[in-house]
């Protein structure tokens, strides 16, 4: 069974990462599932963005944390990427609702409202100045959509392995995903992550660390791999078993994968 591609923060190589904009494209291409980093804002809105400041994505100076969703929502998420587009003449007339901070809630309402079961990986981002406050809000919206039931298209993730218990407690039928940056970490969580979890380990570290892989499969957890973006990186993760890939560019991994080129 080939792997399940997900699109990282969107089809987010070609695409403003985290915009409405990046999501449809991923769609378009075919992705299978979309990831996406939350935070809470002042006003208590969950919007999909990853830095906890916006210098990088909306050449703006303040933090998410700080500032109300109506604010953001003045913000352009969307040219840094490609700063030299209102120069181009031919390019098409973009739609601002594209370019502008995502809600949470805006992107599970595209994926439920889909012709086909697109599935959703919510990662939260921690340290936070709000903590545990943001997996509750996670979860009330996931119950909004009845998706904190069995056979939910909805998956959440996290570095923190205090914040997967959270959403355990609180929605136990969500599926987890205990992420993984590096590869001493393994032999701790492996004693403490439930039966159940998905474990979420960085490409890089299952390249550099070659056991690695084998090691999480014995231990009964399948894997959802990041940020997997060559074919060579695809090729390792066919070979380990991989159960979703996640991908800024999602449409080159399903030509790989449904062109028989792997």
């Amino acid at each position: 069974m080939r792997p399940q591609v997900v699109a990282h923060r969107g089809a987010s190589h070609d695409n403003a990462e985290h915009t409405l904009g990046a999501y449809v494209a991923a769609l378009d291409a075919g992705a299978e599932g979309l990831e996406c980093d939350v935070r809470l804002t002042a006003d208590g809105h969950l919007v999909c963005v990853h830095d906890r400041d916006l210098r990088r994505t909306a050449s703006h100076r303040g933090t998410v944390s700080t500032m109300e969703l109506a604010d953001l929502a003045e913000l352009d998420f969307a040219s840094w990427k490609n700063p030299w587009a209102d120069l181009d003449d031919e390019a098409p007339q973009r739609d601002e609702e594209h370019d502008r901070v995502l809600t949470l809630r805006k992107l599970l309402e595209v994926v439920a409202d889909y012709d086909r079961r697109i599935e959703v990986a919510i990662e939260t981002k921690h340290p936070t100045r709000y903590g545990g406050l943001v997996e509750k809000r996670v979860v009330e919206q996931l119950r909004d959509f009845r998706w904190d039931q069995p056979g939910t298209p909805a998956r959440v993730m996290s570095f923190s392995y205090t914040a997967l218990q959270r959403v355990e407690r609180m929605a136990p039928d969500v599926p987890l995903v205990m992420l993984l940056d590096k590869a001493s970490y393994w032999p701790m969580l492996r004693r403490v992550i439930g039966r159940d979890w998905i474990v979420g380990p960085g490409i890089d570290e299952l390249t550099e660390h070659p056991r690695l892989g084998p090691r999480i499969t014995r231990a009964g957890h399948a894997m959802h791999v990041w940020t997997v973006n060559t074919r060579a990186q695809l090729d390792l993760c066919v070979e380990l078993g991989v159960r979703a890939v996640i991908s800024d560019r999602p449409a080159y991994l399903l030509d790989l994968l449904d062109g028989d080129d792997v």
